[in-house]
């Protein structure tokens, strides 16, 4: 079928079935167009809450749906490709957990949103990349325990002061942990008047020689406000696309071309396979009430923590 009949048809079913496509920061350039909302997993999810719509297609890896479907329970929710995983949510599982948390009883576990639902369902906090640093800073414990990614990890240990017990100790994104000090270098060199902005998940060594530091949504923030018209994106490179779409008239060039900065699990997300899941209703995700509710709960405690200032 051709892009723009798929397109027509996306819209068709949408209506009939009362549904919405929540499409992630790194979707291609045609699945960005579909969906109603853009964003990162966790602003997604929450912008699903504060609709009618009776099912959800979440184009973004499988995660990202069942993060969805915890917080909004009731609803359907679809997976386009339930078989797309995430390097950092498929390196740490219950029983390494349960391990670490028996090892540091008195330790609160932060769990990263990138990590997969039964093992969210054993979180203290669950933070974005944008709000992990603040939830540690106002715990009262000086150890904690958190993971799964040992970048995003040892940076937050790095604003925060706090002993940070990494689990697993060498969880990391197959994107953000193949960026290097040189790939800054090589792009200062050839972008010389451009703000190079890169995402905590990667190294430390690559942070710190970086013009901003942010998750996807807070790289759209500072591109549209910071006054800067040209920027390098150190991040997966369909950001690229929602860049451009968010904040258009600025130039956004990306950290490498080489295919190591495209997410072959996020690329398995396609416009047709959004079409065939809502057509036909399927992959719905499925998980237990007790592991929502206990999702749901530990997202809940994160925010009044945010909010509040408070454990």
């Amino acid at each position: 079928m051709a892009r723009e009949e798929l397109m027509r048809e996306i819209t068709k079913l949408k209506h009939e079935r009362n549904a919405i496509i929540l499409g992630h920061n790194y979707m291609d350039y045609d699945v960005q167009l579909a969906a109603d909302f853009t964003g990162d997993s966790y602003d997604l999810a929450l912008r699903a809450m504060e609709t009618k719509a009776e099912v959800i297609v979440f184009a973004g890896v499988r995660f990202m749906a069942e993060q969805a479907k915890a917080l909004n329970y009731d609803r359907v929710v679809l997976s386009p490709d339930p078989t797309a995983g995430c390097t950092i949510a498929d390196s740490l599982d219950v029983e390494t957990l349960r391990t670490y948390k028996e090892a540091y009883p008195k330790a609160p576990v932060i769990l990263y949103v990138n990590t997969n639902i039964e093992v969210k369902a054993l979180a203290d906090y669950i933070v974005t990349s944008s709000t992990a640093a603040k939830v540690i800073k106002r715990l009262r414990e000086d150890t904690v325990i958190f993971g799964p990614d040992v970048n995003l990890a040892k940076y937050v240990e790095s604003l925060t002061g706090k002993r940070i017990i990494k689990v697993p100790p060498n969880g990391r994104c197959v994107v953000h942990g193949s960026y290097t000090t040189k790939l800054i270098e090589e792009a200062r060199a050839r972008y010389p008047r451009a703000k190079i902005m890169v995402h905590p998940e990667a190294p430390l060594d690559v942070l710190r020689l970086a013009d901003f530091v942010g998750s996807t949504n807070q790289m759209i923030e500072y591109a549209r406000g910071s006054g800067y018209d040209e920027f390098v994106v150190g991040t997966e490179i369909g950001m690229i696309n929602a860049l451009r779409l968010k904040v258009p008239g600025k130039t956004f060039h990306p950290i490498t071309t080489e295919p190591y900065a495209r997410c072959p699990f996020m690329a398995m997300i396609t416009l047709d396979k959004v079409y065939r899941s809502l057509r036909d209703l399927v992959h719905r995700i499925e998980i237990p009430k007790s592991t929502a509710d206990a999702v749901k709960e530990a997202f809940e405690r994160t925010r009044r923590l945010i909010e509040g200032g408070t454990p």
